[in-house]
């Protein structure tokens, strides 16, 4: 298996800037036909990282339709590929589970689609890398709470991924790292078991151990490759790998 999915930072800075992003909705669902499939975002910054890249991509965008000039490796494997296919992009970021609720106001069951959910990160940066159990403990309530009530299946669930590889002398948590792992691996763990009653675990964690630095920007946010990788740990479970 090959350590990651997309081409080179230096490939990339080669590129040509000028490369249209598919059609992106927000509140407003109010486009094209019953049957198109309809992609969900929620959650945080692993899915609305487009401000972090001069292309202003987002793993949903990628998903919906691949920028070939940028991923070529991708072409083909996008759900615009099948047939028509949209973005409701609802992920925000910086939210954290208790901000769930509000990104899916006025969501309804669709026909055709799916929902991707990262969750987790900013909960840990907020108080859980230190938490001593009662708050892993509502953060899991919550989190059941919101996919019990979610209108939109299957249900994707991302983990969270490790920007210091597992290197100790990277963290910038400002906890003992070996506090800061264990909840860490908490949290995966509350997700992995919510993703088997509700829907199917992505494994961010596992994938962007074997990544690079490349991949992020502002130490904790996925770069312009990052978004590419992201997508591409959410592509099986779409049907497109």
């Amino acid at each position: 298996m090959t350590p990651f999915c997309t081409i080179s930072r230096r490939s990339l800075l080669a590129l040509p800037m000028a490369v249209a992003a598919p059609a992106v909705l927000g509140r407003d669902e109010k486009m094209r036909g019953h049957d198109d499939f309809v992609l969900y975002t929620f959650g945080d910054s692993i899915l609305d990282c487009s401000r972090y890249n001069e292309r202003g991509l987002d793993p949903g965008q990628l998903l919906i339709r691949n920028d070939d000039a940028l991923f070529a490796q991708f072409r083909g494997k996008d759900l615009q590929s099948r047939g028509p296919a949209r973005l409701v992009h609802r992920a925000v970021d910086g939210a954290t589970v208790a901000a769930l609720p509000a990104q899916a106001l006025g969501i309804k069951p669709v026909k055709n689609g799916a929902a991707l959910l990262t969750i987790g990160g900013n909960d840990l940066l907020q108080g859980l890398a230190a938490d001593k159990g009662a708050g892993l403990r509502a953060f899991a309530a919550s989190l059941e709470q919101f996919l019990a009530r979610l209108a939109v299946r299957p249900v994707l669930l991302g983990n969270v991924y490790d920007p210091t590889f597992g290197d100790d002398r990277r963290n910038f948590l400002g906890v003992d790292a070996r506090i800061a792992r264990a909840n860490h691996r908490r949290v995966n763990e509350v997700i992995a078991a919510l993703a088997h009653r509700h829907g199917k675990l992505v494994d961010l964690h596992a994938h962007f151990l074997r990544g690079q630095p490349a991949w992020f920007t502002r130490t904790i946010e996925p770069s312009l490759l990052g978004a590419s990788e992201v997508r591409c740990a959410f592509l099986p479970g779409l049907g497109l790998a």
